[in-house]
């Protein structure tokens, strides 16, 4: 799981230490702030792609497919994804009235990695592998999925 790549700029190519990380995933999800449609295109070399549009993503990434939102069925969990959750207060009470029949909601826009729990819904954000902010690390999220249930997800830390 990806977000905030911010092609061209930050992510000319899939950085070795990420693909590593993309060989053999079942799915691949990013939440926004792709800025190219090539950068999916790209992504969908390793696995299929689920996307949603950021604050930086143009025409060419809605084209490609990614809407503003997107609510799907991850080997029996239900998931939601959205670009920008909003403020930090409040943010899980917020993100279960938005999206009530998930039990995750994987979002980007801080570059700053998050799994929280909080008011009967998980939150993930894997935070950003190209443009780390105040990070030490550019970071991906991994997700493994068993019999409709978030088995385990790991905030990974990535070089670029």
């Amino acid at each position: 799981m990806l977000a905030d790549t911010h092609a061209p700029r930050r992510w000319r190519r899939c950085p070795p230490t990420v693909a590593r990380h993309l060989r053999g995933a079942d799915l691949i999800l990013h939440a926004g702030d792709v800025c190219t449609a090539g950068v999916l295109d790209e992504l969908s070399g390793y696995a299929p792609v689920r996307a949603v549009r950021g604050n930086n993503d143009g025409p060419d990434v809605a084209a490609w497919g990614a809407p503003d939102t997107l609510e799907l069925d991850l080997a029996g969990l239900p998931v939601a994804m959205v670009h920008d959750s909003g403020s930090s207060a409040g943010r899980c009470a917020r993100l279960r009235r938005r999206f009530p029949g998930a039990q995750l909601v994987v979002f980007g826009h801080s570059h700053i990695p998050l799994d929280q729990t909080g008011d009967g819904i998980r939150i993930f954000n894997p935070g950003s592998p190209t443009d780390r902010r105040r990070q030490p690390h550019g970071t991906i999220g991994l997700l493994h999925i068993d019999d409709g249930r978030l088995a385990k997800a790991r905030i990974i830390p990535v070089d670029t």
